[in-house]
Order: structure tokens, then sequence, then C-alpha cells
């Protein structure tokens, strides 16, 4: 029987080999967007009652990876432009397929010394990478909202113990409210991660410049209405326009007024990597908490946010939880980091990730990604009826179209459904200032300037074609 279950196992697992090796040398050159109608996949997928008798393993991984292949985006690709995804390295990929073999729950050293190791070592290497504080702590999340959650929870922690309030042991019934101020750009994780917290949505806006930066005067008024301390949530990587805020002086000013700064770094974060562009992010080192997603620019699977606390001491009291029949070590015990309980080893394969490339690995990865932006932006602002709408300074380009006799709005709606059903790369579309733009996000390893190039084409072909 032993025998029997080896040979299935390694049989199965050589045929996933086989799958996934077959898609991955496929997927540069297949269309961007799968055309399968949604009837095919679930017709393949026999969608009716669970059956009544097991089938053949290989024969069912054969039926995932035919739905796999017909429906799935190809955002391992190079020309993937849409919601800011990157492509998973070769190395990741590969170490999270050990991370499902290994089958380690991350929540204790008791439950896997290997995988508990390699996430001290991984927060480690992350903390120096981006040169935060040495004291920072470290949680390795889902992804950005429960980031925030955990950065923002350490935050209410913070705020509301120098008040005498226990947050934990009393609940939020009677305690002082915590004043929040947060970009009026900013992500909606940010509003949710508050409505875990009992913290509601009651944030108090703060106005952007043209490119999607907090103004300093705006934010300055905001902290002086406010009556207590509070948490100001501010962006390193605008999601729509990449703009960094003026993290050094926000921090100067909430600071003065003993707040917190949380700094959401989902996209941007990772330009403190870079020698040329960690300019940008100036004074991000002086926030209290930050948040990245390593499957955007770091181009590791999906499932890897991360989350940063200046206050080690606020981060543990806000998470920490106990209970008789865990065995808890003098090492670290994941389950205080994050707000899950049972979880995958989601460190893995970012710490082979980093490995891989080492420092100036992840430095040219920010590098040319911005350079690859940067050239989307110079080749579709020459061709007539193509507006650029903000500073390139990370990854993201905005794009509005116009043309005599067309409603920009509807120009803009038509080029991209045309890109995206055209094939050669995908795009999405978004609102700003309450204007229709296309969106293009360049993070993939795989981007080379012949495919910004074949994209431009793809696009500036279907302007054209809207317009003839």
């Amino acid at each position: 029987m032993e025998g029997s279950m080896e040979r299935e196992f390694s049989e199965v697992l050589r045929r996933g080999y086989e799958h996934a090796s077959r898609w991955q040398a496929s997927v540069a050159e297949r269309p961007v967007f799968p055309s399968v109608d949604p009837a095919e996949l679930r017709s393949l997928l026999d969608a009716g009652k669970v059956p009544e008798r097991g089938e053949d393993a290989v024969t069912v991984l054969d039926v995932l990876a035919r739905v796999g292949e017909l429906g799935s985006t190809a955002s391992a690709g190079p020309r993937y432009f849409g919601y800011v995804i990157g492509s998973s390295l070769p190395v990741a990929v590969a170490a999270d397929w050990l991370v499902s073999a290994w089958d380690q729950n991350a929540t204790l050293y008791s439950c896997g010394p290997a995988v508990c190791v390699i996430e001290d070592v991984c927060a480690d290497w992350l903390v120096d990478l981006l040169g935060l504080p040495h004291q920072t702590s470290v949680g390795f999340t889902t992804g950005t909202q429960m980031a925030a959650f955990t950065g923002l929870a350490a935050a209410r922690h913070h705020l509301l113990a120098a008040h005498g309030w226990d947050a934990e042991a009393d609940g939020l019934w009677g305690a002082p409210r915590i004043p929040v101020i947060a970009s009026a750009q900013r992500h909606a994780s940010i509003d949710r991660a508050l409505r875990y917290l009992g913290m509601g949505a009651r944030v108090r806006p703060v106005a952007c410049d043209a490119n999607g930066a907090v103004v300093l005067g705006a934010l300055a008024e905001a902290l002086d209405e406010v009556e207590r301390p509070p948490i100001v949530c501010v962006q390193a990587g605008n999601i729509n326009t990449g703009a960094v805020d003026p993290l050094a002086e926000v921090c100067e000013l909430v600071h003065a007024r003993d707040g917190w700064v949380h700094v959401d770094g989902a996209i941007g974060l990772w330009a403190l990597a870079s020698a040329e562009h960690r300019h940008v992010l100036r004074g991000a080192g002086l926030a209290d908490s930050w948040t990245t997603d390593a499957h955007k620019w770091l181009n590791v699977p999906f499932d890897c946010g991360v989350a940063f606390v200046a206050h080690p001491e606020a981060h543990a009291a806000a998470l920490r939880i106990t209970a008789d029949y865990l065995e808890v070590s003098e090492r670290r015990d994941q389950i205080n980091t994050v707000p899950e309980w049972s979880r995958r080893a989601r460190s893995v394969p970012l710490y082979a990730a980093m490995r891989a490339l080492g420092r100036s690995g992840v430095a040219d990865l920010i590098d040319r990604n911005i350079a690859n932006a940067r050239h989307m932006a110079a080749r579709l602002s020459a061709e007539p009826g193509v507006e650029i709408l903000n500073d390139v300074v990370l990854n993201q380009v905005l794009v509005r179209f116009t043309a005599p006799n067309h409603d920009a709005d509807l120009l803009t709606r038509e080029v991209i459904r045309r890109v995206q059903d055209e094939g050669t790369c995908w795009l999405s579309g978004s609102t700003v200032d309450d204007r229709t733009v296309m969106r293009v996000s360049v993070c993939s390893w795989l981007t080379s300037t012949d495919d910004i190039d074949r994209g431009a084409d793809a696009i500036v072909r279907c302007l054209r074609e809207a317009t003839a």
C-alpha cells in the first residue's frame, strides 16, 4: 500500500508539472484575455452534483488543466498591464510547490520549525532591503487588505493605550474616538480595514494635487481640526497615478501631534530597494506602519501581503492570541503577527525570490519596470489624440483618448474594450477626477521593451479603428 501511494503521488505531481510547464511555455504568446464561454468551462467541470464515486486523480488533474488553459488570463506573461499584478518568478513558483508538499501550518514553531525560521529570516531581510527601522516587526498576510488591518490594529492599540484604554480587553464601547485622516484618493482597502476594526468609515479626506499626492496644506488643516492624536493614512504609490505622498513632511506634521502614520505601499514600497528611485519615498522610514504586496513588484505567487510595524509592542498587543492547547515557544510564533490562525507558509516563495534575485536583482526589476512604464507613456504620447494624465514616477500610466466629434469618455472606454478584445495586451479602465482613463500598470519581471512596443502598437491600432 505504501509503495502504491508513493507511486500515485509521484505520478500526479509529474502530471501537474507537465501541465504547468506547457502553460508557462505558451503564456507569452497567448491572447492575454481568454475568449471562452463560461458554459464550456462548466461543461468540462461536469458542474452538476458531486460525483457519487471518485475518479482517477490524473484524470481530474487533466480536466482542471484544460479548464485553466481555456479560461485563465495570461497574467503570468509579459503583457498583462491590468490591476498591478506581477508574474511569478520560476523560483517562487517552485518554492510555493514545496510549501504545498511540506503541508506545514505556519502558525506556531511547534507546527513546523523550518517555516518558522524561514519566516523570521525573511522578515529580517525585508526590513534590511527596504531600509526600515531595525526594530520593525513583520507579519505575512493574505494580501494588503489584511496587512492594512494589521497595521491599523497596532495603531488603534497604540493610540488608545496612550489614553489609558485597552482596546483588546475592553472593546471600543465608551472608548475615545480616534480621528482618522486619509488621502482622498486612498485605496478602498483602508476603509474596509477600519470597518473590520470597528472604527467605521468616518475618515476625514485630504485633498490631492494633480498627480494624486496629498496636499500638505490640506493635511495641516485637517490636523488642526482634530481633538486627539490621529491615524493618518498616506500612500507610496497611488493606485491610479503611482504618486507618492510627501512622506517626510507628513510624518513631521503628524508626529508633532503624537499621531500615527500608516503608509499604504502595496505598489510603491518596493521602490525603497532601488538606489535610483528610493528618493521618491524620502522619509518613508519615519512612519509607524507600512504595507506592501509581494505578488505585485516582487513577482511571487498570490497570498503574500506584508505588514510592517515600527512599534513591535503595539503590534504584538493587537494581534497576540493564547489558548491552553497552543504550545508556544520563545521563538517566532507566527500566529501573533497576523489575524489568521491556520495558514500557508507564505514567506517561503518570498524568501526564494529575494535570495535568487539578491539586492541588485530586486533593484533591477524595479528599475526596468519603471523604465518600461515611461517608455509606454512616451510611445503613446507621440500619437495624436493620446494624452498622458500623470507624471510617471513609478509603474503606473494613465491614458485618455480624444478625437474631433467624439466624447472623450466614450472614446476611452471604446479603446479599452477594443484592446481587451484584441488580445495583444490587457489593461483596465478607471475614473480619475470624473474622467474615464485607461490604466496601464507594468509589474512583470518578463516585460521587455519589445513587449511595451507591441502593447503600444495594439493600443494605437485600436484607437485608429475606433475613430475611423
